[in-house]
């Protein structure tokens, strides 16, 4: 056989060989991913029980058991769910919950009560999910799984006592079906892209923590403000006297914030609504001075820490707004500029509300009748 001589200088080409270690890289890359999605399903599935169990059960067991998705080799331990016991138990009781669902203050009851059956059925679809491994990881799994189904548990609850106080039930509704739309979108997305709907609840949860105090203390108040409607007096105008004295809790604050030493005309606990510079929901009081008619100070503990705002009533007009949980008090501007302030108190509080607006009226006007008074005085021979 004739050959070709080599060139001087010149090497011959060899195709590539794939070594043993490219392999293993992707291979494990491949298996990274393939965790990183088992592991999005797992908590996807979690926090969309958090919103809706028996809808995200019932929706992924159809979808399974008529084959309109075809599952991976990994999610063959999902099949259960296609079982038409399940299917059934499910749609029962979502098609309670749908009902339950959208009537306000049922809404918050049927959450109360699943307080506890959601994140365990949140767990209960992780571990599905990733399996039983070892019994070490099967708790881990169901920690952070209930951890988040509570998550979002917590959010829906507290977006639907902040509705409730509404007593039209439109919101009800709206809330509703937009939380069984963003399961079914949920699922979709976990669906077509697990990675992308991972990223979306790590987002979600950080912004749940991020905003997790005021969420809370808007729960509480809520919770608070509900409690004394059902348990206050039947007759709502008996004649009460202003509380003079402050909580001993609040004391210290209001003594940190009276540098002048003035005395306490009254101290009525309240919770804060929207105001300037004051957080909305903290439990505290407003206090009234004997020395200065134009102001009052909102003393409250924020996070344990003390907290205090003084309010300049001048040029102020003060109302008193009854509410369906509360009576609320409210001052705001004479002009069209200016800061408007709402303190909240219980619903059994109408008496206390109105004689607060009328003391704080009284105080309010008694300068100008002085000035009035002292111009008719100056005035005559």
């Amino acid at each position: 056989m004739c050959q070709t001589p080599l060139r001087a200088g010149v090497s011959q080409k060899r195709p590539p060989i794939r070594s043993a270690r490219d392999n293993n890289s992707r291979a494990r890359i491949f298996s990274l991913v393939e965790k990183l999605d088992l592991l999005a399903v797992a908590l996807g599935l979690a926090a969309l029980a958090g919103i809706n169990l028996y809808l995200t059960v019932f929706v992924s067991g159809l979808a399974i058991h008529f084959h309109w998705i075809t599952l991976a080799p990994q999610y063959q331990s999902l099949e259960v769910l296609g079982n038409p016991w399940i299917i059934t138990v499910a749609g029962i009781l979502y098609f309670l919950e749908f009902f339950a669902d959208k009537i306000p203050w049922i809404d918050s009851a049927w959450d109360v009560v699943h307080t506890v059956i959601r994140p365990i059925g949140g767990a209960l679809l992780a571990i599905q999910v990733l399996g039983h491994p070892s019994p070490a990881f099967t708790v881990v799994v169901a920690l952070l799984a209930g951890g988040t189904t509570l998550v979002a548990h917590t959010a829906k609850a507290a977006t639907r006592l902040a509705s409730n106080t509404s007593p039209e039930p439109f919101s009800n509704i709206s809330l509703s079906l937009g939380e069984d739309a963003a399961v079914l979108g949920g699922l979709a997305l976990m669906h077509f892209n697990p990675l992308l709907a991972l990223l979306i609840l790590l987002v979600g949860i950080a912004a749940f923590f991020y905003f997790a105090p005021r969420i809370l203390r808007a729960m509480k108040a809520k919770i608070w403000l509900a409690w004394k409607k059902l348990n206050g007096p039947a007759d709502r105008n008996v004649p009460v006297k202003l509380p003079i004295s402050l909580q001993p809790r609040l004391a210290p604050v209001f003594s940190r914030e009276n540098i002048l030493g003035e005395t306490i005309a009254w101290a009525a606990p309240c919770v804060s609504g929207r105001g300037r510079r004051i957080p909305a929901n903290l439990f505290g009081a407003l206090v009234a001075t004997n020395e200065d008619p134009h102001k009052m100070i909102f003393v409250a503990r924020k996070s344990g820490r003390p907290f205090a705002r003084t309010i300049n009533l001048e040029g102020s007009v003060v109302t008193h707004e009854p509410k369906f949980l509360s009576e609320n008090l409210v001052i705001f501007p004479a002009g069209e500029k200016g800061p408007k302030y709402l303190f909240i108190f219980p619903r059994p509080h109408t008496a206390l509300v109105e004689q607060i607006v009328q003391y704080l009226c009284e105080r309010l006007t008694e300068p100008a009748l002085q000035e009035q008074a002292a111009a008719v005085s100056l005035g005559s021979p």
